[in-house]
């Protein structure tokens, strides 16, 4: 399942970038792409664990950028 979230308080390009890094390691994602300028996450991942998996999104976009959320 692909879908776009927007995102809120992404500070600079080089957090999003380490962000989707991040999250692009999380087991069951395809594709993760977090853009700073638009303040929008892309994420691709399984279908059954998709909605556990936003939420280990999150987690990593905290960990990076505590102000970062991730909008539902």
């Amino acid at each position: 399942m692909k879908k776009v979230f927007r995102m809120e308080n992404v500070d600079c390009a080089n957090c999003a970038a380490k962000m989707s890094d991040a999250i692009r390691k999380l087991d069951g994602v395809n594709s993760a792409t977090v853009n700073f300028l638009t303040q929008k996450l892309t994420l691709d991942a399984d279908d059954a664990r998709f909605s556990s998996i936003v939420k280990q999104a999150q987690a990593c976009c905290k960990k990076i950028d505590p102000d970062c959320e991730i909008l539902f």
